[in-house]
């Protein structure tokens, strides 16, 4: 099917998400205002953001808010980037301290115009940050970097708790989705991440197209890529000038698919309808939780059935 002339369905009730309010939401509101910082709550209209900023946390986003690339399911602006605030590190890191978060999520447009692709300014966020709140856990979502090894290796040395980078679709329909990555680049940074001994995330869309073999394929693909943590959530389009949605999954499906996560042996499965990559990071941090609740939530049920039999 094509997916620019999909039929558009009706959204339905399980996606609905609370409004931003509340006295947390205006003092993460203020700091970033104040800070003058962007984040990808906002730039990527995350239905949860009212959830998150209302909890007293965000998703900053790095090195400008304009994209060099031009994904069809992304809601960030396209085009020529502002050159590289060299103060943007210190504002982020005072930012965070300020905020007294416990976990911070840290993300980037693309900036293939830079012979560095950010990586530098990367590098000093994440040490800034360090430097600031030593105490804070921190998840960096990344891009591609074009799988250049020296500039992957810039994040690994300043050795975030977690790293991510989205593969967010199949690979059929990665050119379509993605336009100038590429699904097996992808795999190859979060190859080289995990080599460089790194926790690692990355996360799907569904409802663009895909079929759930594909989907589990891309799932065995992370796997034999050594990823720790995956999410998938439902895309949702933002703008009528954004790829469609194909079809809005159940509940159920997603449900499904963590279970097969898990059996793959993925350490921790995030699997809903408004899954993000940063919904419940702190939880990714820590190695076996996820898999440790799932044992325990599988063998109660295996209980409750042979009680009932």
């Amino acid at each position: 099917m094509n997916l620019a002339t999909a039929e558009k369905p009706r959204k339905p009730n399980w996606l609905r998400v609370k409004l931003p309010i509340g006295e947390e939401y205006r003092q993460v509101r203020n700091i970033v205002d104040t800070h003058k910082l962007h984040t990808i709550c906002e730039s990527g209209n995350c239905p949860n953001m009212g959830e998150c900023w209302g909890e007293g946390t965000a998703t900053f986003m790095i090195l400008g808010n304009i994209c060099t690339r031009s994904c069809g399911f992304c809601a960030v602006a396209t085009g020529r980037p502002l050159p590289a605030d060299l103060q943007e590190p210190k504002r982020v890191a005072e930012a965070i301290l300020l905020m007294k978060v416990k976990h911070a999520v840290i993300t980037s447009v693309d900036r293939d115009e830079l012979p560095d692709g950010g990586s530098v300014i990367w590098q000093q966020t994440i040490n800034a940050v360090r430097k600031l709140s030593p105490e804070t856990t921190m998840e960096t979502l990344i891009p591609d970097f074009k799988a250049e090894e020296e500039n992957i290796q810039r994040i690994i040395d300043a050795a975030p708790d977690v790293v991510s980078h989205n593969i967010e679709t199949v690979e059929r329909l990665t050119r379509s989705v993605r336009i100038q990555a590429k699904y097996w680049r992808s795999m190859e940074t979060l190859r080289f991440l995990k080599k460089g001994g790194m926790r690692t995330k990355s996360g799907i869309m569904l409802g663009l197209g895909e079929t759930k073999d594909e989907v589990i394929q891309t799932m065995q693909d992370l796997k034999d890529n050594n990823v720790d943590v995956i999410t998938i959530g439902q895309y949702l389009q933002p703008t009528p000038k954004h790829l469609p949605v194909h079809r809005f999954v159940h509940p159920s499906e997603f449900a499904e698919l963590r279970e097969i996560g898990y059996q793959m042996g993925f350490d921790y499965v995030e699997s809903g309808p408004l899954v993000r990559s940063s919904y419940h990071s702190d939880r990714h941090v820590i190695p076996g939780l996820g898999r440790n609740e799932w044992e325990k939530a599988t063998a109660l049920k295996a209980a409750i059935a042979a009680k009932n039999n």
